[in-house]
């Protein structure tokens, strides 16, 4: 069996043409989207980074693997202690180490493991390739690498590829010579006059008014021109979604070059093709801009495209976590799910092409914010236990086919929902606490740590920044709100 497992940042599912949206982002991508199934409710159990690709590897959700955010104790997986082995049990029981069992050669080329020093990445791969750019490479640094893999290796059997390309990642910085692709284009247009000058009167990092996180940099400006830095304007606004679409094409440019290469070699028909993300991206939703700072619709849901040899295309629409197709990956390739996994295998079923999926969700963020959601039927409700200085209401809810860039919290309108996602929370936490590893949940560590990573010590600084440019009410609430810092 081969299987190429395409791992594009910070891609957002509703960007992409198959999934609806207006602009030609994703030829090649479509076009495995219609030759396969496509997930239209598959999401990251845990956000950003190194918190989703830690579930993934592991096979388990954050708050039982350990790994909930950027920094500080909780950004490493929880240690096995004195029954480890002289082989950890990670090197059977992640994702690739079970593959490896199987009997594939397991590859990844990606910075990932070194930009986020999470080196329990390479657990279970054979071979590693790190082009050596901490995630500020693009995809034609990355592409020559696989392609020559492929080259030397494609042809021949049992093989899993991991290929990571960073394109759409903030600071968006597909080269000049790439062009303008959506000059001419129409860009979606929720963003109105009325909204952004709303967002520009609030506060939180990667707001409008600080797009790269605290302030506004210079050197982003000179050096990542299709990246605004504010978003002061309608033209602001494009900049942002051409910048953030243009990563998409380039991304999807080179998608097209392994596509061909598999194709080159006889391959391609024969090749399972996975298309998938770390977490989505938001883009102005509830006032984040170009980064991925919650536990939302548009932070924690991914595309997810599954070419498989003899399952026929068609769409998905059941609730899955990314954790439950590696499951069933795991089932399809004939071995089992180890173990202590939360993703649970629906391999049967994506065979038949019947539906499946979960009741409800729940979905975490720890680098930004420090909030659990509970995604179900039409709705996500989210919980902030730390608002990473957004100002976000403990509790908001919105409804997703009325209100699709949540911008009207109906949690004071709908009690009854608001009691259905508290329950469901409160029973999924107590089975994850359960025969816990430590017995204290990661995000009780995260909060005594001084709170999610990326908010971390910038209180003062941003304080004194939202003052000096005339949010002197935000800065007063947010002091209230955060007397200790």
């Amino acid at each position: 069996m081969r299987i190429l497992y395409i791992d594009i940042d910070s891609l957002r599912a509703d960007h992409l043409g198959c999934y609806g949206y207006l602009r030609d982002t994703s030829p090649n991508i479509d076009r495995v989207a219609r030759e396969g199934v496509r997930f239209e409710r598959c999401y990251t159990s845990d956000s950003p980074c190194l918190p989703s690709r830690s579930a993934l590897l592991t096979g388990r959700y954050g708050i039982r693997n350990g790994v909930v955010t950027h920094g500080g104790s909780r950004a490493e997986l929880f240690p096995e202690g004195p029954t480890r082995g002289f082989f950890s049990d990670l090197t059977q029981s992640s994702w690739p180490g079970r593959m490896r069992r199987a009997g594939l050669k397991t590859v990844t080329i990606s910075t990932f493991g070194e930009r986020h020093s999470a080196y329990h990445w390479y657990a279970g791969f054979r071979e590693v390739y790190n082009i050596g750019k901490f995630g500020m490479e693009r995809a034609d640094e990355v592409a020559p690498v696989a392609l020559d893999w492929l080259d030397r290796n494609g042809a021949g059997d049992d093989w899993f590829l991991h290929f990571h390309i960073w394109d759409p990642h903030a600071p968006y910085r597909s080269p000049e010579s790439f062009g303008d692709p959506f000059r001419e284009a129409p860009h979606p247009a929720w963003i109105s006059e009325e909204l952004r000058s709303l967002h520009w009167r609030r506060a939180g990092p990667h707001s409008a008014r600080e797009t790269m996180g605290f302030g506004v940099s210079r050197q982003m400006r000179e050096h990542f021109p299709r990246q605004p830095v504010e978003i002061d304007s309608q033209e602001a606004v494009r900049r942002m979604f051409d910048g953030y679409d243009t990563g998409i094409r380039y991304a999807d440019l080179h998608v097209g070059r392994l596509l061909g290469k598999l194709d080159e070699l006889g391959v391609l028909d024969e090749t399972a093709i996975l298309i998938s993300s770390d977490h989505g991206e938001t883009l102005g939703e509830l006032n984040v801009y170009c980064d991925h700072h919650l536990a939302d619709e548009f932070t924690n849901r991914i595309p997810m495209i599954v070419r498989w040899p003899e399952v026929a295309a068609r769409v998905d629409t059941g609730l899955h976590y990314q954790v439950d197709v590696a499951a069933s990956v795991l089932e399809l390739l004939g071995t089992t799910v180890p173990d202590g996994w939360n993703g649970e295998s629906f391999a049967g079923a994506f065979r038949d092409g019947t539906e499946s999926g979960r009741e409800f969700l729940v979905l975490s963020q720890g680098a930004w914010t420090c909030q659990r959601s509970v995604r179900f039927d039409d709705f996500i409700c989210i919980r902030s236990y730390h608002d990473g200085y957004h100002e976000f209401p403990e509790l908001m809810l919105f409804d997703l086919a009325s209100d699709p860039h949540e911008e009207r919290n109906l949690a004071a309108a709908r009690p009854d929902l608001i009691a259905l996602a508290g329950e469901r929370l409160e029973a999924w936490h107590a089975e994850m606490m359960h025969d816990h590893p430590t017995g204290t949940d990661p995000f009780e560590t995260v909060l005594a740590e001084g709170g999610p990573w990326h908010v971390r010590g910038q209180l003062g600084r941003y304080l004194e920044r939202l003052e000096e440019t005339g949010r002197k009410d935000c800065a007063a609430r947010i002091r209230r709100a955060h007397p200790g810092g």
